[in-house]
Protein backbone atom coordinates (compact mmCIF):
# COMPACT_ATOMS: atom_id res chain seq x y z
CA UNK A 1 0.00 0.00 0.00
CA UNK A 2 1.47 3.17 -1.25
CA UNK A 3 1.53 5.50 2.24
CA UNK A 4 0.21 8.59 0.62
CA UNK A 5 -3.15 6.59 0.01
CA UNK A 6 -3.31 7.58 3.74
CA UNK A 7 -3.76 10.93 3.38
CA UNK A 8 -7.13 11.00 1.63
CA UNK A 9 -8.33 7.30 3.21
CA UNK A 10 -7.76 8.24 6.86
CA UNK A 11 -9.69 11.54 6.99
CA UNK A 12 -12.47 9.84 4.33
CA UNK A 13 -13.17 7.31 6.79
CA UNK A 14 -13.74 9.70 9.44
CA UNK A 15 -15.86 12.19 7.72
CA UNK A 16 -17.59 9.24 6.74
CA UNK A 17 -17.66 7.36 9.53
CA UNK A 18 -19.62 11.26 11.18
CA UNK A 19 -22.42 10.83 8.60
CA UNK A 20 -23.07 7.16 9.53
CA UNK A 21 -23.10 8.50 12.67
CA UNK A 22 -25.20 11.26 12.17
CA UNK A 23 -27.93 8.57 10.21
CA UNK A 24 -28.04 6.30 12.68
CA UNK A 25 -29.19 8.49 15.29
CA UNK A 26 -31.47 10.77 13.39
CA UNK A 27 -33.29 8.07 10.64
CA UNK A 28 -34.75 6.22 13.49
CA UNK A 29 -36.39 9.05 14.91
CA UNK A 30 -37.41 11.03 11.99
CA UNK A 31 -37.65 8.30 9.35
CA UNK A 32 -35.96 10.94 6.95
CA UNK A 33 -32.77 12.65 6.11
CA UNK A 34 -32.14 15.40 8.40
CA UNK A 35 -29.51 17.55 7.87
CA UNK A 36 -29.68 18.99 11.94
CA UNK A 37 -28.08 16.53 14.12
CA UNK A 38 -30.56 15.57 16.86
CA UNK A 39 -30.41 14.22 20.16
CA UNK A 40 -31.36 10.85 20.91
CA UNK A 41 -32.37 11.42 24.54
CA UNK A 42 -34.17 14.72 24.20
CA UNK A 43 -35.16 14.88 20.68
CA UNK A 44 -34.23 18.35 20.26
CA UNK A 45 -31.60 19.96 17.23
CA UNK A 46 -28.41 19.95 18.57
CA UNK A 47 -25.78 22.61 16.52
CA UNK A 48 -23.19 20.96 14.22
CA UNK A 49 -20.00 21.93 15.83
CA UNK A 50 -21.52 20.56 19.11
CA UNK A 51 -22.45 17.53 17.29
CA UNK A 52 -19.00 16.67 15.45
CA UNK A 53 -17.08 17.82 18.56
CA UNK A 54 -18.85 15.36 20.96
CA UNK A 55 -20.12 17.56 23.38
CA UNK A 56 -23.06 17.21 25.48
CA UNK A 57 -26.51 18.37 24.65
CA UNK A 58 -27.85 21.66 25.67
CA UNK A 59 -30.77 20.79 26.14
CA UNK A 60 -30.77 18.22 28.47
CA UNK A 61 -27.19 17.52 29.08
CA UNK A 62 -26.72 13.94 27.55
CA UNK A 63 -23.19 13.20 26.64
CA UNK A 64 -22.19 11.16 23.82
CA UNK A 65 -22.53 7.65 23.80
CA UNK A 66 -19.66 5.41 23.18
CA UNK A 67 -20.64 4.44 19.54
CA UNK A 68 -20.22 7.79 17.95
CA UNK A 69 -16.99 8.09 19.69
CA UNK A 70 -15.65 4.55 18.87
CA UNK A 71 -17.08 4.67 15.08
CA UNK A 72 -14.58 6.91 13.39
CA UNK A 73 -11.51 4.75 14.88
CA UNK A 74 -13.81 1.63 13.48
CA UNK A 75 -14.09 3.12 10.24
CA UNK A 76 -10.21 4.12 9.93
CA UNK A 77 -9.27 0.63 10.95
CA UNK A 78 -11.84 -0.74 8.09
CA UNK A 79 -10.77 1.26 5.19
CA UNK A 80 -7.51 0.78 5.56
CA UNK A 81 -7.79 -3.28 6.09
CA UNK A 82 -10.28 -2.97 2.77
CA UNK A 83 -8.06 -0.73 1.03
CA UNK A 84 -5.14 -3.37 2.01
CA UNK A 85 -6.72 -6.77 1.51
CA UNK A 86 -9.91 -5.68 -1.63
CA UNK A 87 -12.50 -8.40 -2.33
CA UNK A 88 -10.90 -9.73 -5.58
CA UNK A 89 -15.03 -10.14 -6.10
CA UNK A 90 -16.29 -6.42 -6.07
CA UNK A 91 -12.95 -4.66 -5.89
CA UNK A 92 -11.77 -1.61 -3.12
CA UNK A 93 -14.24 1.07 -3.96
CA UNK A 94 -17.08 -0.95 -4.44
CA UNK A 95 -16.49 -2.93 -1.24
CA UNK A 96 -16.53 0.68 0.36
CA UNK A 97 -19.25 1.83 -0.87
CA UNK A 98 -21.47 -1.49 0.19
CA UNK A 99 -19.68 -1.68 3.71
CA UNK A 100 -20.73 1.66 4.46
CA UNK A 101 -24.12 1.40 3.78
CA UNK A 102 -24.31 -2.08 5.47
CA UNK A 103 -22.52 -0.17 8.28
CA UNK A 104 -25.56 1.78 8.79
CA UNK A 105 -28.22 -1.27 8.74
CA UNK A 106 -25.65 -2.71 11.19
CA UNK A 107 -26.15 -0.15 13.67
CA UNK A 108 -29.59 0.70 13.34
CA UNK A 109 -30.98 -3.10 13.50
CA UNK A 110 -28.47 -3.71 16.62
CA UNK A 111 -29.25 -0.67 18.15
CA UNK A 112 -33.05 -0.18 17.27
CA UNK A 113 -33.89 -3.74 16.17
CA UNK A 114 -35.40 -1.90 13.37
CA UNK A 115 -34.77 -1.77 9.20
CA UNK A 116 -36.33 1.00 7.87
CA UNK A 117 -37.95 1.67 4.33
CA UNK A 118 -35.72 4.28 3.21
CA UNK A 119 -32.87 2.81 4.07
CA UNK A 120 -33.97 -0.56 2.36
CA UNK A 121 -34.92 1.52 -0.56
CA UNK A 122 -31.71 3.13 -1.21
CA UNK A 123 -29.85 0.19 -0.83
CA UNK A 124 -32.10 -1.89 -2.82
CA UNK A 125 -31.16 0.57 -5.58
CA UNK A 126 -27.55 0.57 -4.89
CA UNK A 127 -27.20 -2.68 -4.51
CA UNK A 128 -29.25 -3.12 -7.78
CA UNK A 129 -26.81 -1.32 -9.86
CA UNK A 130 -23.66 -2.98 -8.51
CA UNK A 131 -25.19 -6.54 -8.99
CA UNK A 132 -26.20 -5.95 -12.39
CA UNK A 133 -22.03 -4.63 -12.79
CA UNK A 134 -20.52 -7.27 -11.53
CA UNK A 135 -23.16 -9.90 -12.28
CA UNK A 136 -25.74 -9.25 -15.15
CA UNK A 137 -29.34 -8.85 -15.25
CA UNK A 138 -30.08 -12.44 -14.80
CA UNK A 139 -28.17 -13.31 -11.49
CA UNK A 140 -28.89 -10.28 -10.06
CA UNK A 141 -32.57 -10.42 -10.67
CA UNK A 142 -32.60 -14.08 -9.44
CA UNK A 143 -31.01 -13.37 -6.62
CA UNK A 144 -32.97 -10.76 -5.40
CA UNK A 145 -36.08 -12.68 -6.14
CA UNK A 146 -35.01 -15.89 -4.45
CA UNK A 147 -33.59 -14.00 -1.70
CA UNK A 148 -36.91 -12.58 -1.13
CA UNK A 149 -38.92 -15.64 -1.41
CA UNK A 150 -36.62 -17.78 1.08
CA UNK A 151 -36.38 -15.40 3.64
CA UNK A 152 -40.37 -14.81 3.03
CA UNK A 153 -40.67 -18.74 3.91
CA UNK A 154 -38.63 -18.71 6.62
CA UNK A 155 -40.75 -14.74 7.89
CA UNK A 156 -43.89 -16.89 7.98
CA UNK A 157 -42.73 -19.72 9.45
CA UNK A 158 -41.54 -17.60 11.89
CA UNK A 159 -45.36 -16.01 12.60
CA UNK A 160 -46.90 -19.44 12.35
CA UNK A 161 -44.58 -20.60 15.25
CA UNK A 162 -44.80 -17.84 17.46
CA UNK A 163 -48.62 -17.70 17.14
CA UNK A 164 -48.85 -21.65 18.28
CA UNK A 165 -46.67 -21.30 21.01
CA UNK A 166 -48.70 -18.48 21.83
CA UNK A 167 -51.43 -20.83 21.90
CA UNK A 168 -49.89 -23.20 23.84
CA UNK A 169 -48.36 -21.35 26.72
CA UNK A 170 -52.29 -18.94 26.90
CA UNK A 171 -50.40 -15.87 26.29
CA UNK A 172 -49.44 -13.60 23.52
CA UNK A 173 -45.31 -13.61 22.00
CA UNK A 174 -44.55 -9.67 21.48
CA UNK A 175 -41.78 -10.78 19.74
CA UNK A 176 -41.19 -12.79 16.26
CA UNK A 177 -38.07 -14.44 14.96
CA UNK A 178 -37.76 -12.89 11.71
CA UNK A 179 -39.00 -9.22 11.03
CA UNK A 180 -39.76 -8.03 7.34
CA UNK A 181 -37.19 -5.56 7.62
CA UNK A 182 -34.63 -9.02 7.52
CA UNK A 183 -36.71 -9.97 4.36
CA UNK A 184 -35.87 -6.57 2.38
CA UNK A 185 -32.74 -7.30 3.40
CA UNK A 186 -32.45 -10.22 2.37
CA UNK A 187 -33.71 -9.54 -1.05
CA UNK A 188 -30.57 -6.66 -1.07
CA UNK A 189 -27.86 -8.29 -0.48
CA UNK A 190 -29.45 -10.98 -3.22
CA UNK A 191 -29.32 -8.05 -5.64
CA UNK A 192 -25.67 -7.39 -4.98
CA UNK A 193 -24.50 -11.28 -5.05
CA UNK A 194 -26.62 -12.65 -7.47
CA UNK A 195 -28.26 -16.34 -7.50
CA UNK A 196 -26.48 -19.09 -6.40
CA UNK A 197 -24.85 -16.95 -3.86
CA UNK A 198 -27.56 -15.98 -2.19
CA UNK A 199 -28.41 -19.31 -0.66
CA UNK A 200 -24.71 -19.62 0.51
CA UNK A 201 -25.38 -16.42 2.25
CA UNK A 202 -28.65 -17.86 4.06
CA UNK A 203 -26.05 -21.03 4.93
CA UNK A 204 -23.87 -18.97 6.73
CA UNK A 205 -26.49 -16.16 8.15
CA UNK A 206 -28.43 -19.85 10.20
CA UNK A 207 -25.49 -21.07 11.06
CA UNK A 208 -24.06 -17.93 12.61
CA UNK A 209 -27.37 -16.87 13.61
CA UNK A 210 -27.48 -20.29 15.84
CA UNK A 211 -24.48 -20.62 17.10
CA UNK A 212 -24.19 -16.77 18.65
CA UNK A 213 -27.90 -17.54 19.75
CA UNK A 214 -26.68 -20.93 21.92
CA UNK A 215 -24.17 -19.26 23.52
CA UNK A 216 -25.92 -15.88 24.27
CA UNK A 217 -28.64 -18.21 25.90
CA UNK A 218 -26.51 -19.84 27.85
CA UNK A 219 -24.71 -16.52 29.23
CA UNK A 220 -28.16 -15.33 29.97
CA UNK A 221 -29.31 -18.43 31.63
CA UNK A 222 -25.92 -18.97 33.97
CA UNK A 223 -26.56 -14.76 34.59
CA UNK A 224 -30.24 -15.52 35.90
CA UNK A 225 -31.08 -12.95 33.29
CA UNK A 226 -33.31 -16.04 30.34
CA UNK A 227 -36.14 -15.48 29.34
CA UNK A 228 -38.47 -17.33 26.76
CA UNK A 229 -37.57 -15.96 23.00
CA UNK A 230 -35.13 -13.11 24.12
CA UNK A 231 -35.59 -11.26 20.92
CA UNK A 232 -31.85 -11.20 19.16
CA UNK A 233 -31.28 -8.96 15.92
CA UNK A 234 -30.64 -10.30 12.61
CA UNK A 235 -29.52 -8.22 10.30
CA UNK A 236 -25.68 -8.71 11.96
CA UNK A 237 -25.99 -12.44 10.74
CA UNK A 238 -26.93 -11.41 7.18
CA UNK A 239 -24.26 -8.58 6.90
CA UNK A 240 -21.45 -10.74 8.24
CA UNK A 241 -21.95 -13.51 6.13
CA UNK A 242 -22.43 -10.51 3.36
CA UNK A 243 -18.52 -9.93 3.59
CA UNK A 244 -17.86 -13.20 3.66
CA UNK A 245 -19.32 -13.77 0.54
CA UNK A 246 -17.93 -10.70 -1.07
CA UNK A 247 -14.09 -12.63 -0.22
CA UNK A 248 -15.06 -16.42 -0.82
CA UNK A 249 -16.45 -15.13 -4.30
CA UNK A 250 -14.59 -14.79 -7.86
CA UNK A 251 -15.71 -12.70 -10.42
CA UNK A 252 -17.92 -13.48 -13.41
Amino acid sequence: MNLLNLFWLVPLSVVVSMMINHLADTLPLVKKISFSPICTECHQTIDLSRYFLFKACPQCQTKPGNRRILLPIIFIITYVLLYLFPPEYSGIYLTLIMVTFLYLVFIIDLEQRLILHPVSIFGAILFTIIGLYLNGWQKTILGGGIGFLLMYGLYLFGILFSKWMAKKRGEPLVEVALGYGDVNLTAILGLLLGWPRIAVLLFFAILFGGIFSAIYLVILKVRKRYELFTPIPYAPFLIISALIMLYISTPN
